[in-house]
């Protein structure tokens, strides 16, 4: 696949031999990990030279790539050697601010946390950094730039007796007549009788501004605010630079970057009467290229492409995407498990990733998988899933990936504890030839989605990676065609390869594929893991 395209006559590359690279904010063993600390949102800008987190204490945090450098002078030592240089990318702390404070909403009697939702990159201008960081509710728009750090210097003082609580901007030596005394006269006043004291300078000069030291700032250029009745779950840039959605469970809304007091509403699901609800938004994403074209996904399992050509309010699709449901499968928890967390369109944008809960059901004789979404029968499989559509197909997604199979026999646990409803998030690599996304006992998955790639790799979000790689499938199915679904990805079933038994507590939620190289960035609870391949 090239940037995102999958091309049938390509052999399967090699799975990826992923090492550690970098950790930041690592707690010792037995520390315990502060609420505010736990990180909720990341995201690569599109050069992949700077890296932003966000916490649920409000802050944004700041890395940028140190390792890149320029090899001008070593050309010629390069070109004699036989092998070339690899470099994985490295990063560095750069700055980190306050993006959102608690507030309380006095109309509704509702707090409102400072949890950071989602970060997104805008268009740098300037050597200046811009971004879009949310909450619950509010959305802000900031801008980090370097400024110099002005120092007065030369001032018409003796350094050698000047006192250390002297304010040196306001000792100027002021002017004194022969009998000691100070002349208070008006400015331009010249007196015959005018001399300076023995000792002082013999002329005034004006002192100098120097700008030797920098230091980074972060302000925020605008709030938009007041949009939203329910929870902002996703933000998204548009690619033509100056407007983005902020989408809530009922509602997108349309936003230009230089207006903040006004928005336009451009899907609105919210029934007339509430009872009537049937399904809520949970994720949207602009296309990368065409500024018209946006997708969301709904609690139903199904994606919807839309438009923005066809009406000012796009009640209907341009096309819709959904997993086939068998007769009878509904149950209390069906929608729960087709809920979809989390969309990523392709580099190209003619595919979109999709993180769900379902259920797989294998009809005999035919090689057509049927996506059932079932989560009452326990004699049945449960699995969670990664799909990947092809926009050019609505009729079924190209490729279904198998996240964590030893659920199966936690499904009352799971739906007790709450972590049925948990937002996993999914990445594609700048390629477009693997996918990614997180899982329990803070494992994540990396599988390849080329015509008869077998990849389906498990790490640990720790300093060795490998520790609980799994066993590859006995019998992969392979993906010869685009209209066949295939199915990868089976695991040991209640621990890991260790023996180790998983934990529900702890899971990899937030997660982001550099834009160009092979390297991961991941989030276990306050810790910042780092891996490259």
């Amino acid at each position: 696949m090239n940037g995102g395209e999958v091309k049938g006559v390509e052999s399967p590359a090699e799975p990826l031999e992923w090492r550690f690279s970098q950790v930041f904010g690592e707690r010792s063993a037995g520390e315990e990990v502060q609420e505010v600390d736990i990180i909720s949102a990341i995201e690569f800008d599109k050069t992949g030279d700077h890296l932003a987190t966000g916490d649920r204490g409000g802050r944004v945090v700041l890395f940028e790539r140190t390792d890149k450098r320029d090899h001008g002078g070593y050309r010629r030592d390069l070109e004699m050697m036989d092998t070339p240089v690899r470099t994985h990318p490295e990063f560095r702390y750069k700055t980190e601010f306050q993006s959102h404070e608690p507030e309380f909403d006095y109309l509704k009697s509702l707090e409102i946390e400072e949890k950071i939702n989602k970060i997104r990159w805008c268009q740098t201008a300037n050597n200046a950094l811009f971004l879009l960081s949310t909450n619950d509710k509010t959305i802000k728009f900031w801008k980090i730039q370097e400024k110099k750090v002005k120092k007065i210097c030369d001032m018409n003082i003796d350094p050698s007796k000047a006192t250390g609580n002297c304010n040196p901007a306001c000792s100027i030596v002021k002017p004194y007549v022969t009998n000691g005394g100070c002349a208070d006269r008006s400015y331009g006043y010249l007196s015959k009788d005018f001399a300076l004291p023995a000792g002082s300078f013999a002329a005034l000069h004006f002192p100098t501004v120097h700008s030797n030291e920098t230091s980074l700032s972060a302000r925020c250029r605008r709030i938009y605010a007041h949009a939203h009745d329910y929870h902002i779950n996703s933000i998204s840039n548009n690619s033509d630079g100056e407007t983005f959605i902020s989408a809530d469970d009922l509602r997108i809304n349309l936003w230009n970057l230089e207006i903040s007091n006004q928005s336009f509403n451009i899907v609105d699901v919210k029934p007339t009467n509430m009872e009537d609800l049937t399904e809520v938004i949970t994720s949207s994403e602009f296309h990368p290229t065409h500024c018209n074209m946006l997708a969301y996904s709904s609690s139903k399992g199904s994606i919807r492409l839309i438009d923005l050509r066809q009406s000012a309010l796009c009640d209907s699709h341009a096309k819709l995407f959904e997993g086939m449901e068998a007769p009878n499968s509904k149950s209390f928890f069906t929608e729960i498990i087709a809920s979809i967390s989390d969309i990523k369109f392709g580099k190209d944008g003619r595919y979109i990733l999709s993180r769900d809960y379902m259920n797989l059901k294998k009809p005999s004789g035919e090689e057509l998988e049927e996506r059932i979404p079932l989560y009452f029968r326990l004699s049945h499989h449960i699995y969670v899933y990664k799909k990947l559509w092809d926009i050019n197909m609505d009729s079924g997604p190209v490729a279904t990936f198998q996240v964590h199979e030893y659920l199966r026999p936690k499904l009352c646990d799971l739906y007790e504890n709450d972590s049925i409803f948990d937002k996993f998030e999914c990445c594609l690599s700048g390629d477009g030839t693997r996918v990614a996304t997180g899982s329990y006992s803070n494992l994540f998955r990396v599988f390849g989605c080329t015509a008869g790639s077998t990849e389906a790799t498990t790490l640990e979000a720790s300093k060795n990676p490998m520790r609980r790689q799994a066993a590859a499938p006995s019998r992969p199915r392979s993906m010869s065609t685009f209209a066949r679904v295939s199915r990868r990805g089976p695991e040991s079933p209640a621990v890991d390869a260790n023996g180790n038994a998983f934990d529900l507590s702890t899971k990899l939620l937030h997660l982001a594929w550099h834009p160009t190289e092979n390297s991961l960035a991941c989030a276990a609870a306050n810790s910042l893991y780092m891996y490259f391949a």
